[in-house]
């Protein structure tokens, strides 16, 4: 354990900021390239004809078979992923790697799983597909100074990594955390979902009446944040909180409650009241029982009157990449002053009334919620901010 986490139990409140951040998906490889092709209105998923991943054809978000991430044979997809992301936040940010107040935080939710389908199975394979081993030579290969720490929580990997390093940076354990999450679309992780019957036959439509299933997408998102007062004035993570139905290893809560509740008290440890937030950036995976859930629990915290979108039918569900790409939107959206509409998104389902936004839409705002929810009953919602 890193001596400064010990030390967590000390209370401080210095302010999170934003430094920089990244997101490197089919449809770009810096946020401004993805931004632009959001506002245009490019979407990553599209439909893959059967093949090694799959004896059918599905609809999903991945790179290209000639995909160039990285030049590096050494690393894996995965790693090389967030390597790419990682770099080019930090080109950005006024930030050392190997300063012993910087901390690494990776976000996942399987890892390297993929080199179970092209590697025998042994000893020396089950060390090298561990997410303690990947995060090591990510660590290393970039310079950071610390041991770092794996994230990995199904689909609310992303916010808690922020939520965490967020609390890390609030006890002054550290001044620096650099937070990057990532995951690729396997054979093993496709058939799982296929199994459920949880894809959608289509492109996704998060919220709609005639919502089927999701896409999955595949991806890498990192942002970095701060407590040095060198960035007074960026954009502030001002909140968060998480919570646990316990209600199903795989389904979801059936009133949307404890969702509810970790909202209000993200909300609460932002100091800000439902008025002050100006718009969501949903989970909404477009599956029944998660869209279900999640309208209920924003109209239980009273915010069914805010904007809301949904960005799945942009990237597909990304897994352990989710929260942190949809964040960095966001971000991004406060920066332009442009929330991005839902793609697929025509007619709210009469059950759960809550106001997505089907177009973008100029908005000058000053605070959103990000909220996930994932395998096991887990939730999370985090409050960003100007």
């Amino acid at each position: 354990m890193n001596s400064a986490i010990a030390k967590m139990g000390q209370k401080k409140t210095d302010d999170v900021f934003v430094v920089a951040d990244n997101v490197y998906s089919p449809i770009g490889k810096t946020t401004a390239e993805n931004f632009l092709s959001l506002k245009n209105g490019v979407s990553g998923v599209k439909q893959h004809n059967p093949g090694a991943i799959s004896a059918r054809p599905f609809f999903a978000a991945l790179f290209g078979s000639n995909e160039q991430i990285s030049a590096n044979s050494v690393h894996t997809k995965f790693e090389r992923l967030l390597i790419a992301s990682i770099d080019d936040a930090l080109t950005q940010a006024e930030i050392d790697a190997s300063d012993s107040k910087t901390i690494l935080i990776i976000s996942t939710t399987k890892g390297n799983i993929s080199l179970l389908e092209t590697e025998k199975y042994s000893e020396t394979l089950r060390k090298r597909m561990a997410l303690t081993t990947s995060s090591q030579i990510i660590a290393s290969h970039v310079g950071f100074a610390n041991q770092p720490i794996v994230v990995t929580s199904a689909c609310i990997s992303g916010v808690l990594s922020i939520i965490t390093g967020m609390r890390l940076l609030r006890t002054g354990a550290f001044e620096n955390a650099v937070i990057a999450g990532a995951d690729v679309i396997s054979k093993f992780i496709l058939s799982g979902f296929q199994s459920f019957q949880a894809l959608s036959p289509g492109i996704c439509r998060p919220f709609d009446k005639s919502h089927d299933g999701l896409n999955l997408g595949e991806g890498a998102a990192t942002v970095i944040l701060s407590t040095q007062k060198k960035f007074t004035g960026n954009i502030k993570i001002k909140g968060g909180s998480l919570s646990n139905d316990a209600n199903h290893i795989s389904g979801p809560s059936r009133t949307g409650v404890e969702l509810a509740y970790a909202i209000s008290r993200s909300m609460n440890d932002a100091g800000l009241n439902r008025g002050e937030i100006d718009f969501i950036s949903a989970h909404g995976t477009g599956t029944v029982y998660n869209d279900e859930m999640e309208a209920n629990a924003v109209r239980i915290a009273g915010l069914m009157d805010t904007p809301l979108n949904s960005l799945k039918g942009y990237y597909g569900h990304t897994l352990g990449a989710a929260g942190l790409i949809e964040t960095v939107i966001s971000i991004e959206s406060l920066r332009q002053k442009l929330f991005l509409g839902t793609p697929g998104f025509e007619n709210v389902a009469e059950l759960h009334w809550v106001n997505v936004s089907a177009e973008n839409r100029d908005i000058d705002a000053q605070n959103f919620l990000k909220t996930a929810s994932g395998f096991g009953g887990c939730n999370a919602a985090v409050v960003i901010g100007k």
